[in-house]
């Protein structure tokens, strides 16, 4: 998936959301940020978690924010262009430009996910940790993210077109393997899951629809079936019927 144009601002809406809150949270509990400290955000998006970062270090330390989008890392500058300890790189994993050994920690928020050659990404990023330094990602088991309320088999349809938005469906499920053969240690995995019920308009459940139903329609879902979805979805809504699950799974570990 491309996050340009109205999927980037859908992106950063949904960063800005209970659900993007409840992840950079998570994410910094498991960081433990130090003062001074060098911390890089991989698939930083429009900087929500780059700014956590920034003035959690402080201005003697480092947060980076790595994103392919031009957008995007023009959203996460204006973001953070109050911080001097900002830097932001707009390449892909295995082009930054930072030396081996200079973070004391890297993290990623729903990123992996979306990289065909993951472990190629990890080869590339794993180096740059200074030893004993911390790995933090978060992706989402995509077999059990769903939408209740729809009809079944419109929904069903609206979903197997969506699944072809990221290459790893369950990359939690993969990734402890992939991070030991790197000599990352001492791996765990906790379930972040939420449920909601509304789709007010700062509602998680609202702005996913919105990237499903454009992304349904890029894949030439009829938009008429699409704009039924989202009617049914309103209209369960109406009746208290409406839900939204999803699991993301917070994976930490720390390099050898």
């Amino acid at each position: 998936m491309n996050f340009e144009g109205d999927l980037s601002l859908l992106q950063r809406k949904m960063a800005a959301s209970s659900a993007g809150v409840q992840r950079r949270q998570a994410v910094m509990e498991a960081l433990n940020v130090r003062s001074g400290q060098s911390i890089l955000d991989l698939g930083c998006g429009g900087g929500h978690l780059v700014e956590e970062l920034a003035r959690a270090v402080g201005p003697h330390g480092k947060a980076f924010g790595l994103d392919p989008s031009k957008t995007q890392i023009q959203a996460a500058r204006e973001r953070c262009n109050r911080f001097d300890q900002a830097t932001f790189f707009c390449c892909m994993a295995d082009e930054i430009a930072l030396k081996a050994a200079s973070c004391d920690a890297v993290a990623s928020i729903q990123t992996l996910e979306y990289i065909e050659d993951v472990d190629a990404a990890l080869s590339a990023v794993i180096p740059l940790l200074k030893a004993q330094s911390k790995f933090v990602n978060i992706s989402i088991l995509w077999d059990h993210f769903k939408f209740h309320g729809a009809d079944e088999a419109l929904n069903t349809l609206i979903f197997d077109a969506f699944r072809a938005h990221c290459f790893h469906q369950m990359l939690p499920m993969e990734l402890p393997g992939k991070l030991a053969k790197l000599a990352i240690r001492n791996i765990h995995t906790r379930s972040l899951a939420f449920v909601i019920t509304q789709r007010h308009e700062n509602s998680p459940a609202r702005f996913t629809e919105a990237v499903m139903a454009n992304f349904a329609l890029r894949q030439g879902i009829a938009e008429d079936k699409v704009r039924d979805w989202q009617t049914q979805l309103a209209e369960a809504e109406k009746q208290g019927r409406f839900g939204f699950a999803s699991f993301p799974v917070l994976t930490t570990g720390t390099l050898a």
